[in-house]
């Protein structure tokens, strides 16, 4: 615990310096590694802290991306826009959570309901080709997407908004990752996130102790949406295009194997589990390898059977066997 606030000093000197070190193109793609890690924390806060299962992050992501586009073409503002990236995505998930953990919906069809929103926004947006989909000045643009969407840009009173080069960028998203990752660390270490883990353990028994288990869940499920719409607006202002595959299928279940591949509970965990994942998938496509999906889907499952709690969990093990213990630094032996 004591040991986090000096962690997280050294991640921002490391985002500091990161760009001195990587060419112009990796600046690029961690950038977008970095959004993708947003998603991710999203994920790990509602189902490695809280214990739910979610496979709607990925609509969240894809919401949060088109409502950025949507109010940066029609406004102009692209911090407006990241505002709506937030606030679309964490209204779509309060109304999802309300109807669902009120209506004491179980665990399992919890998920799939999350699954079957997601999929339902991947065929509406889909069929959005016809110019007459549009939002304002925004076109929907079907499976080609919206494209023309205004690059992320520092908008100060009384200036011209000036747009964010590759490395301001970069220190941009990198920034908001790690403000929600400390923000995200507090509430697991609050009164709050102390329930919410309880919840995960007997949800059961913590209702039994008194506590309103429907409205935590609510609120924690609308945080973690608000965050994966952050990211999918982010992503939106990275490549100044979205489209429906943002909601398809794969895309559902690659954010739960970040989480899997880090180890989920930590947040940590979800940060790892991301670059690995999205590390390993592009050297397998820069190597030109034949069967990149069926050697990345081998290399993930050895992974997940060799750590099965994930990659952070097994390094902190394994800290914790190599730190010398208390008491035993000092003996000698007769």
């Amino acid at each position: 615990m004591r040991a986090e606030p000096a962690a997280w000093a050294a991640g921002a000197v490391a985002l500091g310096g990161l760009p001195l070190l990587l060419s112009p193109f990796q600046v690029v793609q961690l950038t977008v590694f970095m959004a993708f890690c947003l998603l991710a924390l999203s994920l790990d806060l509602i189902w490695g802290v809280a214990g739910i299962l979610s496979f709607g992050q990925a609509a969240f992501f894809g919401v949060g991306g088109y409502a950025y586009g949507v109010v940066g073409i029609n406004s102009g503002s692209t911090a407006l826009a990241l505002a709506g990236a937030v606030l679309g995505a964490a209204v779509l998930a309060a109304l999802l959570a309300y109807f669902t953990f009120y209506g004491r919906v179980g665990a399992m069809y919890f998920a799939v309901i999350t699954l079957t929103v997601t999929l339902i926004l991947h065929q509406v947006m889909g069929s959005t080709a016809d110019p007459r989909y549009a939002i304002g000045a925004a076109r929907l643009g079907g499976y080609n997407g919206m494209t023309n969407i205004p690059s992320l840009a520092l908008e100060l009173p009384g200036r011209a908004p000036t747009v964010l080069e590759p490395v301001p960028l970069f220190y941009a998203v990198g920034g908001l990752l790690l403000l929600v990752l400390v923000l995200g660390r507090a509430l697991v270490r609050s009164p709050f996130g102390r329930v919410l883990v309880a919840i995960r353990e007997d949800e059961g028994r913590t209702e039994l102790l008194g506590y309103d288990v429907r409205w935590r869940k609510l609120l924690t499920f609308v945080i973690a949406g608000g965050i994966a719409g952050l990211a999918g607006g982010l992503f939106a202002g990275w490549g100044n295009f979205i489209n429906p595959q943002v909601f398809s299928l794969s895309q559902s279940a690659l954010v739960v194997i970040w989480v899997m591949v880090g180890g989920r509970g930590t947040l940590y965990g979800a940060i790892a589990g991301t670059l690995v994942v999205q590390s390993l998938t592009n050297y397998l496509g820069a190597a030109s390898v034949t069967y990149t999906t069926v050697l990345l889907g081998l290399a993930l499952v050895v992974i997940v059977l060799i750590l099965p709690g994930g990659l952070v969990p097994a390094l902190g093990r394994l800290l914790s066997r190599l730190a010398p213990r208390p008491g035993r630094a000092l003996e000698v032996p007769p």
